[in-house]
């Protein structure tokens, strides 16, 4: 597992958690599904279509997080008057965004 980037944290109910771990195991199963075609030789273009779909998934997972992000993290910081925080977002979006 990657060490984290800060000594931020973020609580999450449990079912927050659920809901966000439920959808990168969807994910990961489509990455594994990926895997497979490879090694079966599927048809490139058979494979292109589900790493899209795959590609779709984590967007989805993204935005969801970072619209979560900015109603809480984002809205608590700037209410401590942390200012930095919108720098951080929009080194964020320029990263989700290349």
């Amino acid at each position: 597992m990657a060490a984290c980037c800060c000594e931020k944290h973020t609580e999450r109910t449990e079912e927050e958690k659920k809901k966000l771990i439920h959808r990168l195991n969807r994910i990961e199963g489509q990455i594994r599904g990926l895997r497979r075609m490879i090694e079966n030789d599927a048809y490139c273009n058979d494979i292109l279509v589900q790493s899209a779909a795959a590609r779709a998934a984590l967007d989805g997972f993204n935005k969801d997080l970072l619209a979560r992000h900015i109603r809480t993290c984002v809205a608590r910081d700037l209410r401590a008057g942390d200012d930095a925080v919108v720098d951080e977002l929009v080194a964020t979006v320029h990263k989700l965004m290349k």
